[in-house]
């Protein structure tokens, strides 16, 4: 998308910026929350989701152009490596994929971004698998 000044904006731009990453991570855990479908997911959690939140948000927000604040605060992202230690398979990806696809479309109303991105929030999802019950790359 280019504004009127002829630059770039980039998806946390697109997204209104602090407040849309916030209604997306907000939305997202109060999915993961009350959704049968993400009970997996919401089991290999805290009790208290606000830290996840946290975490999720400072993620979003630089890797949808904004702020770096996961990497200023935390270090390198290396996402797989700090979720080794949950149990994570079809059944976690699945609810996880699902909280995040309705926060996002509950929250953001730009169908071009939408498209360009969730096959990447799907990848990384996929990526995070690590249960033999995922299937390999590309094989059902």
């Amino acid at each position: 998308m280019t504004t009127q000044a002829g630059t770039q904006s980039t998806p946390y731009e697109r997204i209104g910026g602090e407040a849309g990453v916030r209604a997306v991570t907000g939305r997202f855990y109060a999915l993961m929350d009350t959704l049968p479908e993400a009970a997996a997911c919401r089991a290999i959690h805290p009790p208290s989701l606000a830290e996840s939140e946290q975490k999720l948000f400072e993620f979003l927000s630089g890797w949808l152009g904004g702020p770096p604040l996961f990497t200023t605060r935390r270090g390198p992202p290396m996402l797989r490596a700090r979720h080794l230690h949950a149990p994570i398979g079809e059944a976690e990806i699945e609810g996880w994929l699902l909280c995040f696809t309705t926060a996002w479309a509950e929250t953001v109303d730009d169908a071009a971004l939408t498209a360009a991105l969730m096959p990447k929030v799907e990848a990384l999802a996929r990526h995070m698998g690590n249960r033999q019950d995922i299937p390999a790359a590309g094989h059902p």
